[in-house]
């Protein structure tokens, strides 16, 4: 369940619904053509929004799991099954989970900027991208626990916002302090807020007035068209941004 504004899937949930609403204010004024077009819009942000939500909540896995394995070693917490299990019960509650070790980066690749996982286990990296959440702020290095389409952080669930990696991300990579940093907390809360997410994902609306003027020039409609199509497009901009995983730190 998505409750609250402090969930890491509320903010693209509601530059969600925020891009719905911005299409459909837009419907009574527009002819059958730009009717067309805001539908296929909308659809595109249903669909899309409803995939990524999904593959981020476990309940579609696609290309979530890391692909590589920690080697159990006799320090490997296989007795967290219950007690009253028979031997073969409790191979079968430890087999779908994977812990490796993990740390926090940052992606900033000119206006996008991202949190992923970094995994490692054997000699092998892999990197998963994940919806930004307070804790990542004051994450050190630690170890993730990958369970049933399920990633838990240093004991926090995340939620992958993309597919896994086998390369690096592109752009300046910053690593999480290897020690808590104390005004961490207050950095957090500080990204946290909606404003500012909001302010920094409004970034990709630069293009909005071109795709405007591709609108009014494939459906016509003059300044007024323009006007409406340069709001959807800014909507659509900031709801991109949002649903691929955008970190506000």
């Amino acid at each position: 369940m998505i409750s609250g504004s402090g969930h890491p899937l509320a903010y693209p949930v509601l530059t969600t619904i925020g891009a719905l609403v911005i299409c459909l204010a837009w419907a009574p004024f527009a002819d059958s053509e730009q009717l067309g077009m805001l539908g296929a819009v909308a659809l595109v942000v249903v669909v899309y929004s409803a995939f990524r939500l999904m593959v981020a909540s476990g309940v579609l896995p696609w290309h979530t799991d890391p692909g590589i394995r920690s080697e159990p070693t006799d320090s490997t917490p296989t007795d967290s099954a219950p007690d009253d299990l028979e031997p073969s019960d409790s191979q079968q509650f430890t087999r779908g989970r994977n812990i490796l070790s993990c740390r926090r980066i940052r992606q900033q690749h000119r206006l996008l900027s991202r949190s992923w996982l970094e995994l490692a286990a054997n000699g092998r990296t892999r990197w998963l991208p994940v919806y930004f959440d307070p804790s990542l702020v004051t994450a050190t290095d630690s170890t993730a626990e990958f369970r049933d389409g399920t990633v838990r952080f240093d004991g926090v669930r995340l939620y992958p916002s993309g597919p896994v990696r086998e390369r690096e991300p592109l752009g300046r990579l910053h690593d999480n302090p290897t020690r808590p940093d104390p005004e961490g907390p207050a950095h957090a809360a500080d990204a946290s807020r909606f404003t500012r997410r909001l302010l920094l994902d409004g970034q990709f609306a630069v293009a909005a007035p071109f795709a405007a003027l591709l609108w009014v020039y494939v459906a016509g409609g003059g300044f007024p068209a323009f006007i409406g199509a340069a709001t959807v497009a800014a909507g659509v901009a900031v709801w991109f941004s949002a649903i691929r995983g955008s970190d506000p730190s």
